[in-house]
């Protein structure tokens, strides 16, 4: 039986709200818009101590080892996204939902895998376009 790498981390989980009508749309014009906002995303990830995990479409999955630099960083995504949205026609801004959760992960290779991540990808479907969801276990480790 193989063991595995078990920590506690802080999980940020993120997609685009209403992916499938923008590239319905214009895919190449959304394309174009998530490749930019995706290098914001990362650098801003990396400026906050995470770790970008993976990627795939419209989601992306980073992991923190602080909830608190986890939860500055989806409020500098979010601002950072705003602003650059304001320049975009109304029909092709982007709205991220971000979860985050605070949380036991299996780590294999540079994957991480289990509840921590299954909870934020469940609050990132729960936030407001534009907006962050926190799981409580998050919430009772931030400072106000």
């Amino acid at each position: 039986m193989q063991e595995y790498k078990r920590k506690l981390a802080a999980i940020f989980s993120s997609d685009v709200a209403g992916y499938s009508r923008l590239m319905g749309d214009d895919e190449a014009a959304t394309v174009k818009t998530l490749t930019v906002y995706r290098e914001v995303m990362f650098s801003l990830i990396g400026q906050h101590r995470g770790r970008v995990v993976d990627s795939p479409g419209d989601n992306l999955l980073a992991e923190f080892a602080s909830v608190v630099d986890a939860a500055q960083c989806g409020v500098a995504v979010q601002k950072e996204i705003q602003s650059r949205n304001s320049s975009l026609h109304e029909n092709r801004r982007m709205y991220f939902r971000i979860g985050i959760n605070l949380g036991d992960v299996i780590e294999e290779g540079e994957r991480i895998y289990g509840d921590g991540v299954n909870i934020a990808a469940r609050l990132e479907a729960l936030a407001d376009p534009g907006g962050i969801c926190i799981s409580k276990t998050a919430f009772d480790q931030i400072l106000l």
